[in-house]
């Protein structure tokens, strides 16, 4: 019940900030629905004032927000400030686009994830898993494209000059192709590179070396792995689902798609209110809905086992992964940047604009002659330590929100809801706009998919046998989460964050290209791509080169990430024959630790 109660507190406080945002921005509402409606129209006071009168803004927020909550109880979200329309049915229309794209969107992503443990599965099923090189450079890189840059590449290549699939428009099942592609790549990336961080260790239990003494068939083995490993990995397919929803503004800028994210971000500039309010409840029901079906799928495939704490750790001791991949890597882009650094990142020639690579540009040059590798070394600076920042923000925030997942878990769904460019839009209206503006947006809700995946590792590894035999010898609850629970989940946690270290500067990269982010001339990287977006087809290396280095960023991150593993313990030497031994209640530690 406390649950309940603080998630519909977190979900009207939304609401109601939401309501709030045009006085928090210090600006006129009715200036700004003046300018939505008819931007030539002159400001003049009497016609400000007659749209003050028409939508009832001087009795105040509260009075506004007491009348869309009247009308939203009796089924009418009221009138559009700007169309004039019923919010209602829009928002729906908006809905139903979104949940289509996002159904479409998760289809890919589950084939992505497919191939991307496709080895894995198929070396589990055979029992060779011990040799197992770990790589993941190509499913970093397409952790690390850039959604927007991807839709952009799909609707010139596919969709115009191949004519293949339809670019543009939102007219049938035909149109979600492009959309659902651009979306599903990346998100199946990450998810795959979850599941295959779990593999080993579901293929590992006794069950699986029992199957395969049976001579049971490798396949049926390695569809009860994945069903073993999946329950851990549902919380973040919810997040995954809202996300697809309400965050898929640029692809749907890019597509031409009315879903409710564009809807969103069209009545937030506007300051349409009752159209943003209805956006956000209608992703706040989303969540709570995706919530709940992903804990009742994950009782259904874990059993009795996870009620009567029967389970296997996941995540046992092992030798860190070494390898060269990392050092190559991280070798090649720090080359990049140091070649960059040499250079003048603002030398404007404009004789020399949208040049080919060359030995004097190796990375060519952008619609104003800047030499790319110099924008590339020098942008390193800012959005890498950006990104870095906010990802170990973003992991101390979600480690620390795990461990009491009462209180966030109504939290992670309640800032789930608010997609990225609404986030940006509310910091703005609080902190003002500046350079730190986007940093504090993408980690107001960098840190929910880090505390959803700690929380839903924690419930798993409480449940285990070891776990309940050590409970049973007399340890304490800070003894179980010091020696056994955090360094079963921390490793897997960690790994994750780095995998989300691109994607942290995607969302920086996101809010560049909508235009809230970094201002010109900044190099960052974000900023690169929206600037050379439109020059994509003509100059294609103008917008390669910054995403090249986002992809080396995705495959630096994932390969290091392979060497963070849960590490051995030391045995510890036996106690002495001869006297008495002491007790588990004695010690301050419990017996069956030594």
């Amino acid at each position: 019940m406390a649950t309940v109660v603080w998630r519909f507190v977190l979900a009207a406080g939304l609401v109601c900030g939401i309501g709030l945002l045009p006085w928090l921005t210090r600006t006129d509402p009715a200036h700004t629905v003046l300018k939505a409606r008819s931007a030539d129209r002159d400001p003049t006071p009497e016609v400000l004032a007659d749209i003050r009168e028409q939508l009832g803004l001087d009795g105040g927020p509260s009075h506004l927000l007491g009348r869309w909550l009247g009308g939203l109880a009796h089924g009418d979200a009221g009138q559009s400030w700007i169309s004039g329309n019923d919010v209602l049915p829009d928002v729906l229309q908006a809905l139903g686009a979104s949940l289509l794209l996002m159904t479409a969107a998760l289809v890919v992503a589950a084939l992505t994830a497919g191939a991307v443990c496709a080895r894995t599965l198929r070396l589990g099923a055979r029992r060779r898993l011990d040799g197992r090189r770990r790589g993941g450079t190509v499913s970093a890189v397409l952790a690390a494209l850039p959604e927007f840059l991807v839709a952009s590449v799909l609707a010139t290549v596919v969709g115009v000059q191949l004519g293949w699939l339809p670019a543009l428009g939102w007219y049938g099942p035909q149109w979600t192709v492009l959309p659902a592609l651009a979306l599903g790549l990346p998100a199946g990336a990450v998810l795959g590179r979850l599941l295959d961080d779990l593999l080993p260790g579901a293929f590992g239990e006794p069950w699986a070396l029992a199957a395969a003494a049976r001579g049971l068939p490798g396949r049926r083995i390695a569809r009860q792995a994945v069903r073993r490993c999946v329950p851990a990995l549902l919380p973040n397919l919810g997040l995954f689902v809202v996300g697809l929803t309400g965050g898929a503004v640029a692809v749907e800028q890019i597509f031409d798609i009315p879903g409710l994210g564009r809807t969103a971000l069209q009545a937030a500039l506007a300051q349409d209110l009752p159209v943003l309010q209805t956006c956000t409840l209608a992703l706040l029901l989303l969540a709570a809905l995706a919530t709940l079906a992903t804990r009742l799928a994950g009782r259904l495939l874990t059993g009795p086992a996870l009620r009567d704490g029967a389970l296997s750790s996941l995540h046992r001791p092992a030798p860190p992964a070494r390898g060269l991949l990392p050092l190559l890597h991280g070798g090649t882009l720090l080359v990049v940047v140091a070649c960059g650094l040499a250079r003048d990142p603002l030398a404007l020639d404009t004789g020399q604009r949208l040049r080919p690579p060359s030995p004097d540009h190796p990375f060519g040059t952008d619609a104003l002659g800047r030499d790319l590798l110099a924008r590339v070394g020098h942008g390193a600076l800012d959005t890498l330590l950006l990104a870095s920042a906010i990802t170990a923000a973003a992991l101390l925030a979600g480690v620390l929100l795990g461990l009491v997942p009462r209180v966030s878990a109504p939290l992670v769904d309640t800032v789930n809801a608010v997609p990225p460019v609404l986030a940006a839009l509310l910091v703005t209206a609080v902190a003002g706009s500046g350079a730190a503006t986007p940093a504090l947006a993408v980690g107001a809700v960098a840190w929910a998919p880090l505390a959803t995946h700690t929380a839903s590792l924690l419930r798993q590894e409480r449940a285990t046998l070891h776990l309940t035999a050590t409970r049973g010898l007399g340890a304490g609850r800070w003894y179980l989460l010091r020696r056994e629970l955090l360094p079963a989940v921390l490793p897997p946690v960690v790994r994750h964050a780095l995998l989300r270290l691109p994607g942290v500067a995607l969302a920086l990269a996101s809010l560049g290209f909508l235009g809230l982010g970094a201002q010109p001339p900044s190099p960052e990287w974000g900023l690169l791509l929206a600037e050379n977006q439109p020059y994509a087809e003509r100059a294609p290396w103008a917008v390669l080169a910054p995403a090249a280095v986002l992809a080396l960023l995705g495959a630096l991150a994932v390969t290091a990430a392979g060497g963070l593993r849960r590490p051995r313990r030391r045995p510890r030497p036996a106690p002495p024959a001869t006297g008495p031994r002491p007790t588990a209640v004695e010690e301050k530690e419990p017996a069956g630790a030594r």
